[in-house]
């Protein structure tokens, strides 16, 4: 198969934009109502807003039940179940969450839709695309993430590792690629372990702390550089062959007046939202955004020294975040049209958090990384997906665009009075 991504077709997760869309009607309906989209975005954004400030009050009244953040990874080494509990927390690092309990939610919500889905029900959303793949891609990211834990989780004992990083590029983009099967899912879970964990141990003392910057930029440079070379290896591989692309269809017509259109818009735009919060993990599904979200929830309430790697800060975040997609999905709902795509969840999992994290959790923190993070992330992770040949997925240029995005965003943040 020959195929190359182009602007307009730049999906992260599925080489046919075709099938990257949710609801078969959102490919027909043509140019969406500005205002629809954004009530849809900033009224789920208000919505998860009021969710936080909820858990800050509530937090202040904590039981506090369970270990804390503090000793946890110095105690994966000699627990068993400490080590357990990094794995799962591993699972929601990627939104800077590193909760187990999280964890667990994201992979109900995840599992919910997907027996939804196979039963007929629409109102779950689809799982990674509609392709089908999703037990596939959360096998092989899984099995890369238990690869990375077990090749370097002794180095824990010195503290946080990236250990991570494979579970969100090169091994769910690999089954998606390539299509289902054990030779796919075994390939992409080895070459995402061995390439992306060694390059964010490399990067992380050799560029992010030499700059000044938080650890996420040498993450997600690991994570493109990781999968840039990670293709090339599996272009060479005479057992993965470059699954075909469905083609569309259409089983639903564009609504017949202003108002259904404009209901329709809302309701896509609150949706997305919430998909963005899965979109890294490949699962691009609503209800497991909803669940993740809940979980952490009540994982903060439960103990807010666990969450957020113990700062306290997770009601914060969780606003940067939805904010941060709200706006990108108001602003790019352009690149939506027809099918399309945008890159709205790259500043979910990079900028937003990051700027919380680096400046304690100030408003000008919150709104402002949301702000330059939507704004810049999409179109860079647009632009650099346009360049890549067949058999490179466009999840190189989405974690390329969060390095370059959060490594302008943090010092640029950096010179406004906080």
């Amino acid at each position: 198969m020959t195929h190359s991504f182009a602007a307009d077709n730049a999906v992260p997760q599925s080489e046919n934009p075709a099938e990257s869309s949710s609801e078969p009607s959102l490919q027909t309906g043509g140019e969406r109502t500005a205002a629809g989209t954004a009530l849809g975005a900033f009224g789920m954004a208000a919505v998860i807003g009021g969710f936080a400030f909820l858990l800050h009050m509530l937090a202040q009244h904590s039981p506090g039940l369970g270990p804390g953040y503090e000793g946890w990874a110095q105690d994966t080494t000699v627990s068993s179940l400490a080590a357990l509990r990094w794995f799962f927390g591993d699972m929601t690092e990627p939104l800077f969450y590193k909760s187990d309990l999280a964890a667990l939610g994201l992979l109900a919500g995840a599992t919910a839709a997907w027996w939804a889905g196979r039963r007929g029900a629409k109102w779950a959303g689809t799982l990674s695309y509609g392709t089908g793949l999703w037990p596939w891609v959360l096998t092989s990211a899984s099995l890369s993430l238990m690869l990375s834990n077990l090749a370097f989780g002794w180095m824990l004992d010195d503290g946080w590792q990236p250990t991570f990083v494979p579970l969100v590029c090169v091994a769910p983009a690999m089954v998606l690629l390539y299509g289902a099967g054990w030779r796919t899912c075994i390939t992409g879970a080895v070459l995402g372990a061995a390439t992306t964990t060694p390059l964010a141990l490399l990067f992380i003392p050799t560029v992010s702390a030499p700059l000044g910057l938080p650890a996420v930029v040498a993450c997600v440079l690991a994570m493109s550089v990781g999968s840039v070379i990670s293709f090339m290896l599996a272009r060479r591989l005479p057992w993965l062959v470059l699954r075909e692309p469905r083609p569309a269809t259409q089983t639903e017509l564009p609504p017949s007046g202003p108002i259904p259109k404009f209901l329709r818009d809302v309701q896509w735009a609150a949706r997305r939202v919430l998909r963005d919060f899965t979109e890294t993990h490949f699962f691009a599904n609503e209800l497991a955004g909803a669940c993740v979200i809940l979980a952490v929830g009540a994982a903060f309430v439960l103990n807010p020294g666990l969450s957020s790697y113990g700062t306290g800060l997770l009601p914060h975040i969780l606003f940067a975040q939805a904010l941060t997609s709200a706006i990108g999905v108001t602003l790019w709902s352009g690149w939506y049209r027809d099918g399309g795509w945008a890159a709205t969840y790259a500043s979910v999992v990079s900028v937003a958090p990051a700027t919380v994290l680096a400046y304690g959790g100030s408003w000008t923190a919150m709104v402002g990384g949301a702000v330059v993070g939507a704004v810049l992330a999409p179109p860079i992770a647009r632009a650099i997906s346009a360049w890549l040949p067949a058999g490179f997925h466009p999840v190189i240029g989405n974690t390329a665009a969060m390095a370059i995005s959060t490594a302008v965003a943090v010092p640029v943040l950096g010179l406004l009075p906080f």
